[in-house]
């Protein structure tokens, strides 16, 4: 889900008036006050003003994934969340320039469903472990090794991989993906504890690769065990985590599927096991809940600042483009993606929307 942040629309005002607001910087400062310290403001707060200037001249809008930092989530963007979500709702809209801040597979995504619109990733070297642990040529083996079973691939993946797929999946549409295909037995590439995690919600067999997510990989089960038993707090895990981990916690699901259990539920206190600057952002939106925080910082998403932002709104560049050859298979799997969860036969949009994760098999 990809939720607009509460102000005007820049895209609309570069063509007339923008309607009457509050200061914008004071109005994004209200919304940063939990997560930010004056003094990061002051630094923070005259790049966020020309980028606001530069959306504006630019027709841009800015995407921000869930993993980003504070001040660019709620600083500057105009649509926020999960990478797919965002590129999808980008394409509803009438902006010329997408900023995608996120890593490079959510910019080609972006691109996928957007190909005559600019779309920019403020650093080339944003890119992640998990989409670079399967190739092409890895599709193609796997494809020779179980001739006729269907290839899932997850949106953590390259548009040349997608593109050697017959669907694409998320986090939180996996298993009604796998379901709707009507087979007997799915190739899921290429997080191995996803796959998992998958396998352990459905009868269908799962064929899963070895990729990993070098952020999720890192928590254990015995951490959650430790910091459950001291505090009490409420544990959300990503199915990317190792699956004793996702055992351990109460609650397993997607970004999107963590913000809307805490909305649901409004615990006393939290902890979340994906990326750090998760807990950082929800915890804008729930100050009530108090967020533990033994996360993993997520190198490739930090390497977006509000400084290269603003750069690349200045120079419209770096570009990121997909092959025409590469596009068209890409596109068709995530198209196929949407078809396959739009049809009634699904039984779930969210594997983990029930509650904790069960024991395997279950």
């Amino acid at each position: 889900m990809a939720v607009p942040t509460p102000s005007f629309s820049h895209v609309s005002a570069a063509s007339g008036r923008a309607p009457a607001r509050r200061d914008i910087a004071e109005s994004t400062y209200e919304r940063l006050r939990g997560a930010l310290s004056e003094p990061e403001w002051l630094l923070f707060e005259p790049l966020i003003r020309d980028i606001e200037r530069l959306k504006a001249e630019r027709r841009a809008i800015i995407l921000a994934h869930n993993y980003q930092t504070p001040e660019i989530f709620h600083g500057v963007a105009d649509l926020r969340g999960d990478s797919l979500a965002l590129a999808r709702e980008a394409a509803e809209g009438d902006a010329d320039v997408i900023v995608m801040c996120g890593v490079r597979f959510m910019a080609e995504t972006a691109k996928l469903l957007n190909p005559g619109r600019t779309v920019l990733l403020p650093d080339t070297q944003a890119g992640c472990s998990l989409a670079e642990a399967i190739q092409p040529q890895d599709v193609r083996e796997l494809r020779r090794r179980h001739p006729g079973v269907p290839v899932v691939c997850y949106v953590n993946t390259s548009a040349a991989v997608k593109a050697e797929c017959d669907a694409c999946c998320t986090s939180a549409n996996a298993v009604a993906v796998v379901e709707a295909l009507g087979s007997e037995r799915v190739i899921l590439v290429p997080d191995e504890y996803l796959a998992r995690y998958v396998a352990a919600q459905t009868r269908v067999e799962i064929i899963s690769w070895h990729g990993h997510c070098e952020v999720h990989e890192r928590f254990r089960a015995a951490d959650v065990a430790e910091f459950r038993t001291l505090t009490g707090a409420y544990v959300l895990a990503h199915p990317e985590c190792p699956r004793e981990v996702q055992q351990a916690a109460d609650y397993v699901g997607s970004t999107a599927g963590m913000i809307s259990r805490l909305a649901a539920r409004r615990p006393a206190s939290a902890l979340l096991l994906t990326e750090c600057s998760m807990a950082d952002n929800v915890a804008v939106l729930y100050p009530e809940i108090h967020f533990l925080r033994p996360c993993n910082l997520c190198p490739h998403m930090k390497r977006i600042t509000l400084t290269n932002i603003r750069d690349c709104l200045e120079r419209l560049e770096p570009r990121v483009e997909v092959a025409e050859e590469v596009a068209a298979g890409a596109r068709r799997a995530v198209l196929r993606m949407m078809e396959l969860t739009a049809s009634p036969r699904v039984r779930s949009a969210d594997p983990a929307a029930s509650g904790p994760a069960g024991p395997p098999g279950v």
